[in-house]
């Protein structure tokens, strides 16, 4: 028998590409005071929405972070996926390559069209497969990415080749702040339209920040979920964000997150305001969640999640049966599988609530 946190998913109901127009997507509608299941599309949003509520965006901005290279001494081809700097301006990153890594090693990062751009020295390895780096010359890190890297696509859209579109198709509307390796996926649904007639039925829109990481594809390997390692992701909630989630609150207003990455920065924090006695449901607050959320959770920050469908035995798909039920988000993922919605990053979505 699989377990409560694994399905068997038909490899066609993984999107490849995105719908041309991003609110013709399906949305299934989870009721979990009722314990319903209705169909309908991501347009339909405004319509689930009550006035007063909150609805909260996640801003990251993707970076692209999909590294190609050679390494100097061999020739032989070289891939990277930037994850970060340390401190000292040092980079983060994770790579493949034929043979053996020597601790230093210098490898040439090639821009898109395969023209040499800069010298990368592969310093020290770290845990995790990770390894610490240095530019061979002072180059801004942002300025140099957009130049050599690519659209970081996860492996199971076109084993993780970008074309052109992904550029613009793999982002949010409203990003707005670079670090994440992968898009905050509810989020692409988004139009500037929608978000208007959102506000037309009188609630109002906040963002928070959570650089998406790695982490957030890791299978979870073990048998007890409970046993599996958390990963960290950086996340920001502004003062501005703060007072208005608060004060919508205080109005018997609901607190809608779009996305797994919204629920865990916001759940973070009302977590820690609570630990400390703080009256305020959240805070200005920035740092590092290590946030494990699953079944069962007393969920503080909210009231009802826009979410895709993700993937078996993973952190997200823990977090939304914690929120929705564990048997309640079963019969919702075996109904999208027998009405063919489309799955993962490029997919179709749920509203719970």
């Amino acid at each position: 028998m699989e377990p409560w946190f694994d399905y068997d998913l038909p490899q066609e109901l993984i999107a490849q590409e995105p719908l041309h127009n991003r609110v013709d997507a399906r949305l299934m509608i989870v009721d979990r005071a009722r314990g319903t299941i209705d169909h309908a599309h991501i347009r339909d949003i405004p319509d689930f929405i009550h006035r007063g509520d909150r609805v909260v965006l996640n801003d990251t901005k993707v970076i692209p972070a999909q590294l190609r290279g050679k390494r100097i001494e061999t020739g032989g081809q070289w891939q990277g996926l930037f994850l970060g700097s340390t401190t000292e301006g040092d980079w983060k990153l994770v790579c493949k390559t034929r043979g053996h890594l020597k601790e230093p090693e210098a490898v040439h990062l090639l821009d898109r069209e395969g023209r040499v751009a800069a010298k990368l020295w592969m310093v020290e390895r770290l845990d995790d497969g990770q390894w610490r780096a240095r530019l061979d010359e002072p180059i801004e890190t942002l300025a140099l990415l957009e130049r050599v890297g690519r659209v970081p696509l996860p492996p199971y859209i076109r084993d993780g080749k970008m074309v052109d579109a992904d550029v613009e198709r793999y982002q949010t509307v409203f990003a707005r702040r670079p670090g994440a390796v992968a898009a905050p996926t509810a989020g692409l649904h988004f139009t500037p339209d929608l978000l208007r007639s959102v506000a037309q039925r009188g609630a109002d829109v906040s963002a928070v920040t959570l650089h998406v990481g790695m982490g957030t594809f890791r299978p979870i390997a073990v048998e007890n979920p409970a046993d599996h390692p958390m990963h960290a992701e950086w996340a920001e909630v502004t003062a501005s964000a703060a007072r208005e989630i608060c004060a919508a609150r205080a109005a018997e207003g609901r607190i809608v997150n779009v996305g797994t990455t919204v629920v865990r920065t916001l759940e973070t924090v009302a977590a820690a305001q609570r630990a400390a006695g703080a009256p305020d449901l959240v805070a200005p607050w920035q740092g590092e969640s290590r946030l494990y959320i699953r079944p069962p959770y007393e969920f503080l920050a909210t009231d009802a999640m826009v979410t895709n469908f993700h993937f078996p035995r993973t952190t997200l798909l823990l977090l939304v049966q914690a929120f929705g039920g564990v048997e309640l988000i079963r019969e919702a993922y075996a109904k999208a599988i027998e009405q063919q919605y489309r799955f993962y990053s490029y997919g179709d979505a749920m509203l719970i609530q």
